[in-house]
């Protein structure tokens, strides 16, 4: 599965968020170029310019002229990037744009899960010292695609609605900051009703969270997707919430959340299935990599098995199963 580089004229194009995480990418990004340039590459660099720019970015590249198309910034900002790529015309002829991540944001939930170092050096070691593997990715209806999370629900919202001063002041603090008081509230607050029809079953109840993942961490929070995640199996990790009617068994969820024991609380329906259709009787409003997913009566979710190639280090692809 893994393919290593050649020797050669060998370019990269790199497009940042200037504003992701703290704007850290302004201090590491020489740093990157020199380890990108050391190792034979001539790099093209291009600043992102507002939402939306690094999926057109990414969608209009010329991948004929470009070995590695890499990305800098945060979950956000790889969401489009993956999307961009997703939306090209060349997709058909059977080659993939190879993908590589520098995680810049607050969390990097992808990243992590796929083993790519935290420090933004280290990553770019990666890139030119790793190999490629195919990851899931899923779809979301019919025009949108994202990496590792869609969800509906309480709380779901505040990784877009947190102003981004506060994430580049606290970083991933500025989540649990708003998170833990909406989590210890959650038993007074109303639920969704909502049916649910998967590959091999239907139900139908009120739930106050819906979160369809392919990754072991969710806002920096790791395990709460469960056990076993397989981020090449061709199918998603399913967690509905039941709202809960008081603190204990808030406190029941939370336990298991927190010790990735999600099959023994009677409050959470957890399973994997390729595909999903979520219908509810008002539109949800759903966020898909952390940023508005819009708002929709009926969501239907896909599975794309080994649809994104992207760089990880030689020793920790590990990390993809487990």
């Amino acid at each position: 599965m893994g393919t290593e580089l050649t020797d050669g004229n060998r370019k990269i194009y790199m497009v940042f968020n200037p504003v992701a995480g703290m704007g850290r990418i302004k201090n590491n990004l020489a740093d990157i170029v020199e380890i990108f340039t050391r190792a034979g590459y001539e790099t093209t660099v291009r600043a992102t310019g507002g939402r939306g720019n690094a999926l057109s970015i990414a969608r209009e590249f010329n991948r004929k002229e470009y070995d590695l198309f890499v990305c800098c910034g945060g979950d956000g900002t790889l969401d489009e990037v993956v999307s961009g790529v997703m939306e090209r015309n060349d997709r058909t002829d059977g080659e993939h744009v190879r993908v590589g991540y520098i995680p810049a944001g607050s969390t990097n939930d992808f990243a992590m899960s796929l083993g790519i170092p935290s420090d933004m050096s280290e990553a770019a070691k990666v890139i030119v010292n790793g190999r490629d593997v195919m990851c899931d990715i899923g779809g979301f209806n019919k025009d949108r695609h994202f990496v590792y999370v869609a969800a509906f629900g309480l709380f779901t919202d505040i990784s877009y609605t947190t102003p981004q001063d506060q994430k580049n002041m606290f970083g991933h603090s500025a989540y649990i900051m708003r998170v833990l008081p909406a989590l210890l509230k959650m038993n007074q607050m109303h639920p969704y009703h909502i049916r649910v029809t998967s590959d091999d079953r239907f139900f139908e109840d009120d739930y106050a969270v819906g979160m369809v993942t392919n990754s072991r961490s969710v806002g920096g929070f790791e395990g709460i997707t469960g056990k076993h995640v397989d981020l090449q199996d061709g199918l998603f990790e399913v967690t509905m919430i039941k709202m809960p009617t008081n603190p204990i068994e808030t406190n029941q969820i939370l336990q298991s959340l927190l010790q990735s024991d999600l099959g023994h609380c009677s409050l959470i329906t957890h399973f994997k299935t390729s595909k999903l259709v979520v219908e509810s009787e008002k539109e949800l409003s759903w966020t898909c990599d952390g940023e508005y997913g819009g708002a929709h009566e009926k969501a239907v979710l896909k599975a794309l098995r080994q649809e994104l190639c992207i760089r990880v280090p030689f020793d920790k692809n590990e990390k993809l199963q487990g």
